[in-house]
This record gives C-alpha cells, structure tokens and sequence, in this order.
C-alpha cells in the first residue's frame, strides 16, 4: 500500500497532467515537503479543517491554488490577501521560483506557518506581512505589484473594492470564483462603473477530482478615452 506521502505525489502529478500543466520535478518535490509540513503543522494549529481528507487538500488547496499559474508572467509580483497558509500565492511560487511574492495574513500562527515554508523551500523574493489589507502603514497604497489575488474575499464586489486603492496602469486584479461568478459579476456592474474597471479575460478550469468548475476572472483599469 503507498503511503501518505506516495499518493499526494502521484494524485499532483496526474492531477498536474489533467490541468495540461507542466511543473518541474523540483517543483514537485518541493509541493510534496510543503503537503507533508501542512499536515505536521495542522496536528498543533488550525490551518484546514480538522478531518480533511487528503484526496480534498490535494485538489482544493494544491491544485486549486496552481490553476493560478497560467496567468502569472515570469517576472510577475503577485500580491495575495488573507492566504492562510498560503494558498494560492506560496502554493505557485513553491514550483515558479522567478515569482516576487507578498503574502498578506493577520493571524500570527499563520505567519508563522508561513515564513516555516519559507525558510523549509529555500524561497527567496517573499515578503510576509502579519496584518489586514485595509492598514495604510503595513501595506501603502502606492505598494507596487503587477498582480492581486485572494481566496479569502467572498464575493467580486469585496475584492475589488478592497483593491481600488492599489489600482495602477497595468495591475491586474484576479478573482478565483466557482459556478456563481457570473451573477457575482453581475452584482458588481455598478462598482465596476464607478471605479472605472473592466473585465479583461476569463479562464475556466475542472479540478480533476470532483470535477468542480473554477474560474479566474482578470480585471484592471479602464484605458482612459
């Protein structure tokens, strides 16, 4: 019988392939010591819910996380609000090390799981900062980065509402949403015309197990006229 560690490789792998994503081996293997690390840390601290099974923190927190790479250009600096422990952002960084990486959490075991993963991979290029969004002082908003994302706001209008003061020419605003994400577009219209941002592109993706859809929706600023 393969072990725990075993069929989290091998579920990545032919989950990797299901998505048509190639990731090097490096990056395997670092996704299999950062699981193996969850699962140590998640016995002494609330980082999942208790009892999830491994099949569900392969797709829901692994692979979930790396549908994100696709619209990540090599020399992007991503800016993840409220990752937790660390989806999606440290997730696609652990298997694209070109990435900058800023990691937004205010609970401190969190961060502190975190900067464990940090030091546990090797990474160099992420910042961690133990706090919210919303304070100026942590995170100003002249804070420069070419890409956004969370996994944590619940609804479009939140998102972009809590992003409006980072928006730049060029920023990138990215929604990771399920099967709803229309109508949550819908309801943000209005937002969205005030603030003048626009939807620049969607990617739809089936996770491989349960074959739930999950969308990546793109926003930035309207092109002045």
């Amino acid at each position: 019988m393969a072990s725990a560690a075993e069929s989290f490789r091998d579920g990545l792998v032919l989950g990797l392939a299901a998505l048509d994503m190639t990731v090097e081996e490096q990056g395997v293997m670092a996704l299999c010591r950062y699981h193996a690390e969850l699962k140590r840390w998640s016995g002494k601290m609330n980082l999942i819910a208790k009892n999830t099974p491994d099949e569900q923190i392969l797709e829901s927190h692994f692979l979930d996380s790396l549908t994100l790479l696709p619209l990540l250009p090599k020399a992007a600096h991503l800016l993840d609000i409220g990752t937790g422990a660390g989806f999606p952002g440290l997730v696609c960084k652990a298997v694209m090390p070109s990435l900058r990486l800023t990691l937004v959490e205010p609970r401190q075991k969190r961060v502190s799981f975190l900067r464990h993963i940090v030091r546990t991979l090797e990474l160099k290029d992420v910042e961690i900062i133990e706090g919210r969004i919303e304070d100026e002082l942590l995170l100003p908003s002249e804070t420069s980065c070419s890409h956004i994302t969370s996994r944590a706001v619940s609804d479009i209008a939140g998102f972009l509402q809590m992003t409006e003061r980072f928006m730049q020419p060029g920023l990138r605003l990215i929604c990771m949403k399920g099967p709803k994400w229309q109508e949550e577009l819908a309801a943000a219209s209005g937002l969205m015309e005030r603030l003048s941002i626009e939807r620049l592109g969607c990617l739809e993706r089936r996770l491989p197990l349960t074959g739930r859809l999950r969308v990546l929706i793109v926003f930035g600023r309207q092109a002045a006229s």
